[in-house]
């Protein structure tokens, strides 16, 4: 039901990684993600830590899912001199394409332990549902 949109994204983090980058508005950095069901809905969890809430932007558009956020830096003191800096600064970026079966007017997001959990609802239409057979003269109407 859910479907990566970008196979080189994977490739263009580790490049990034190697040389140094981080994202910005125009080149996002890719955040990592995990997707599963549970129950009747999908769940989408993206690891987003250090990132302030107000950060973070959820976008829907149609069946697309976008994920933005920003890791600003932590803002330091005449006095301080940075001696090593890995974690990485920048925008971060994820699109996720819905499949037609999952309800885009009931998303809920939370944000929690520096992650972000989205959570999708499957539509009522794309629930299996039981239907009736008639046969001979006692024939029934197949409703869904």
């Amino acid at each position: 039901m859910l479907m990566r949109t970008d196979p080189f994204r994977e490739l263009d983090r580790i490049t990034q990684q190697l040389l140094g980058g981080t994202g910005t508005w125009s080149r996002p950095s890719a955040m990592p993600m995990d997707a599963y069901r549970q129950g009747d809905e999908y769940v989408i969890a993206l690891d987003l830590p250090g990132v302030d809430p107000d950060a973070i932007e959820i976008d829907v558009e149609r069946n697309m899912l976008t994920v933005r956020a920003e890791r600003r830096p932590v803002a330091k003191g005449d006095d301080v001199q940075v001696e090593l800096s890995e974690r990485p600064l920048g925008v971060f970026s994820r699109q996720v394409m819905l499949a037609d079966t999952l309800d885009t007017e009931h998303i809920r997001a939370d944000y929690d332990a520096g992650v972000l959990t989205v959570r999708v609802p499957i539509a009522e239409r794309a629930k299996p549902r039981k239907v009736s057979i008639g046969t001979g003269s006692t024939r029934k109407q197949i409703s869904g």
